[in-house]
């Protein structure tokens, strides 16, 4: 099994995969007068607020546990705030090294390694997806958002899908945890479901088989209609997923060990997966389920699904990461594709990949994003950019003031509580306290 859908009595359909609508950024930090002397605090003075509302939902028993990472610069310290154990009554201790469901902070990686070969010239961030999968050249775009798929719903694509779309969520793609109607159904009967949930049988609920490969995944997505032209609306998407694809023809190696090569590899992330080993076990959480304020498992660590070999690497939200890991990422960005002395991405892959590449085409009127940027992935404020998980985790970067922070919880779906959302503003407040103090 890989994709389950909650219906409206339980987990919606859009809370299982999205996710990163919830982080606001950390652009408000820019003007904070704080320096690494901050991170030499004992956490608990350090940060009050965070700690204080990680606690709250650690002794209500809301969550089995909660880390959150934050770091300074290219120290290669990154505080530790929280704790908890990897399941609720276990008795291993949650820390950096636990292994978390980062669902949608796939996203920016996968953003990332796109941004590498295009610094490198192996493709061009406005180049027409076609020049690389043809099956993407004459595309169908609905008429009726969400309408039926019938003749006298579509009609021809105005312009080609490029690949700053791709990576924007402007192409025109649609999501199988977004659309309604018509087209969600024919995502299901197609498979065009990149991601997992649980191997649990859950009554009433469909199981979603995906294609078989990331190949047969964008020969069919091909065949499926648009729900916007490209180029015109944001609209949240399999973009991430799609380019996954389009790296590996590029480089004609399978995706995943492109990932690999590119970033995980010599950004020294060894704890991030798309399966996790056997033997790393130990270090899973379990994930699970908010229903009518209850809290149960949806994902136990021994029996995860993320133990088998998904169908293909999920490029949009297949990574499983550690704290650990995935602040070394947000150390790499910061540092401007460097990390203890290795070139990982070139100045210019990050320095535009975190920017806002947004088509000056498209309208963000009532998106996740209106008024604010995108980049490779992922969010941009002002000076910060990042994304979120599904299942309560959310990360970012501020270029102003040198800070990253990353918050890794498992719980679904990620609106059930408000503490990922309220990540950045905590950290503000604790910053600001400490600054002023």
């Amino acid at each position: 099994m890989a994709y389950r859908e909650f219906t409206d009595s339980g987990l919606s359909r859009r809370g299982l995969l999205r996710g990163g609508a919830y982080l606001a950024g950390g652009s408000m930090l820019a003007s904070l007068p704080f320096g690494s002397a901050l991170f030499a605090h004992d956490v608990g003075e350090a940060w009050p607020h965070l700690s204080a509302e990680i606690e709250k939902y650690l002794s209500e028993k809301k969550l089995a546990n909660a880390i959150a990472a934050l770091g300074w610069k290219q120290d290669p310290h990154a505080h530790s705030v929280g704790g908890g154990t990897l399941a609720l009554g276990g008795s291993t201790k949650a820390d950096l090294n636990s292994l978390y469901r980062i669902y949608s902070m796939t996203k920016p990686i996968t953003g990332m390694v796109a941004m590498q070969l295009i610094s490198e010239g192996k493709m061009a961030l406005d180049q027409p997806l076609s020049d690389i999968l043809p099956a993407f050249a004459q595309m169908q775009v609905q008429k009726e958002y969400d309408g039926a798929i019938s003749e006298d719903n579509l009609e021809p694509a105005k312009s080609p899908i490029t690949i700053r779309q791709l990576l924007t969520h402007t192409s025109g793609l649609g999501y199988q945890i977004i659309q309604q109607g018509a087209l969600k159904d024919e995502y299901y009967r197609l498979g065009l479901a990149p991601g997992q949930v649980s191997r649990m049988p859950i009554p009433g609920i469909p199981t979603i088989e995906p294609a078989e490969s990331l190949e047969l995944f964008a020969d069919r997505l091909a065949t499926v209609p648009l729900v916007y032209q490209p180029g015109t609306k944001w609209s949240y998407s399999v973009g991430l997923d799609l380019m996954g694809r389009v790296i590996e023809v590029v480089e004609g190696k399978p995706f995943d060990r492109v990932m690999q090569d590119v970033i995980l590899g010599p950004t020294g992330m060894t704890s991030t997966f798309f399966t996790v080993p056997e033997s790393e076990v130990g270090r899973l959480t379990t994930n699970y389920g908010i229903l009518n304020g209850q809290i149960f498992p949806i994902d136990p660590a021994a029996s995860s699904i993320y133990l088998d070999k998904p169908a293909f690497p999920f490029g949009g939200a297949g990574l499983v990461s550690s704290p650990h890991d995935y602040d070394r990422f947000l150390r790499m960005l910061l540092g401007k594709g460097m990390i203890d002395g290795t070139r990982v991405l070139s100045e210019a892959a990050v320095n535009i990949g975190t920017s806002n590449i947004l088509p000056g085409t498209v309208d963000l009127t009532g998106s996740w994003v209106e008024g604010q940027g995108f980049g490779a992935g992922g969010r941009v404020v002002d000076k910060a950019f990042g994304w979120g998980g599904a299942a309560g985790t959310a990360a970012f970067v501020d270029f102003a003031s040198g800070l990253r922070a990353g918050f890794f919880a498992q719980y679904m779906p990620s609106e059930a509580y408000p503490i990922q959302g309220e990540f950045p503003d905590l950290v503000r407040k604790d910053l600001a306290a400490a600054t002023n103090g």
